[in-house]
Formats: C-alpha cells, sequence, structure tokens
C-alpha cells in the first residue's frame, strides 16, 4: 500500500478512474453496444489495473528493500517474499 499521502492520492485518483472506466463498460452492456467497443473497453480496464498493480508493487518494493535488513536471514525472507509477489502478478 503507497505509504505517503501524496503516493495514496494518486492511487485513489487511479482507482476513482477505474470506477468511472467499469461503470462505462457496465452501460454498454447493458445498451447492447457492439461487441468491439466492449472489448475496447475491457482492454482498457485490463491496463486501468495492471497500471495500478505496477504502482503499488512498485511502492512495495520500495518499502521493503530500500531499509536495510536487520540480518541476512531476513534479506532473503524479504526477496522470497518479493519473488511471491511477482509470480502471483505475473499468473
Amino acid at each position: 500500500m503507497p505509504h505517503s499521502p501524496a503516493e495514496k492520492k494518486r492511487v485513489l485518483a487511479r482507482v476513482g478512474r477505474m470506477r468511472g472506466q467499469l461503470e462505462a463498460l457496465e452501460r454498454a452492456l447493458q445498451q447492447g453496444a457492439e461487441c468491439a467497443a466492449v472489448l475496447q473497453q475491457i482492454a482498457a480496464l485490463r491496463g486501468a489495473v495492471n497500471g495500478l498493480m505496477g504502482q503499488v508493487l512498485e511502492s512495495h518494493l520500495r518499502e521493503e528493500l530500500g531499509q536495510p535488513a536487520a540480518s541476512a536471514q531476513r534479506r532473503q525472507q524479504r526477496v522470497d517474499e518479493v519473488v511471491a509477489l511477482l509470480r502471483s502478478y505475473l499468473k
């Protein structure tokens, strides 16, 4: 989770834009829009979600790996956590 107020504000603004995109997609589906237009909106949402994921992931990495570890074991544990996070993100 972004920790600075500015970073949190940017993430929340992104989520607000995504909400608008999702509502537009819902309206398009309700109105029976053309498949190409619906697919374009879905692709835009996917890009927005990926962008949000990247932004939060970057914040997490900077927070976790930007600070010195108390021990080599703790550092390895942090790296393992980041690797697991990346694996779940890249699925």
